[in-house]
């Protein structure tokens, strides 16, 4: 997990989001948060879909993961370390009503940033207390427009 700080960068390469200007970025404006090399950085990736939808039933499904990205590239979409925090499911997509179900995860994941949880680190045998950013969200147009309350279609 502290991978991303014990690793050199290649100059001019991107292999990792930890080598791009967003991450640089939140560094700079975070210090507090990227000095302690625990600290978690994870992303929101949600995406509908219809899992009947071939055979002609109305039903929708919508899947939403955290992507943990302290890991090295090889491990950061390892079935192992990307987490299902919950399924929306419905007869249609959840539209405008799509923050009420990620509220409580939201409210999580605030309490991770500000307040943090007391963890305890088996490697150097001590504990700390272990943060947690929202960098990204990653979804289709549909999901984008719900997630960020802009119109992405008509």
């Amino acid at each position: 997990m502290t991978w991303h700080k014990r690793t050199k960068t290649c100059p001019g390469w991107m292999l990792h989001p930890r080598d791009g200007e967003a991450w640089k970025h939140f560094d700079v404006t975070y210090p507090y948060f990227s000095v302690e090399e625990h600290n978690v950085r994870v992303g929101l990736c949600t995406y509908g879909f219809s899992p009947f939808g071939q055979f002609g039933y109305s039903y929708s499904c919508w899947p939403v993961i955290i992507c943990v990205y302290n890991l090295p590239p090889g491990l950061c979409r390892k079935e192992l370390f990307v987490f299902m925090s919950l399924i929306i499911p419905g007869p249609k997509s959840p539209g405008r009503d799509l923050d009420m179900f990620l509220r409580p995860l939201l409210d999580e994941l605030n309490d991770l940033w500000s307040v943090g949880a007391n963890t305890w680190d088996s490697y150097i045998k001590e504990n700390f207390q272990l943060r947690v950013a929202l960098m990204w969200t990653i979804s289709d147009f549909p999901a984008y427009g719900m997630l960020s309350g802009w119109n992405s279609h008509g």
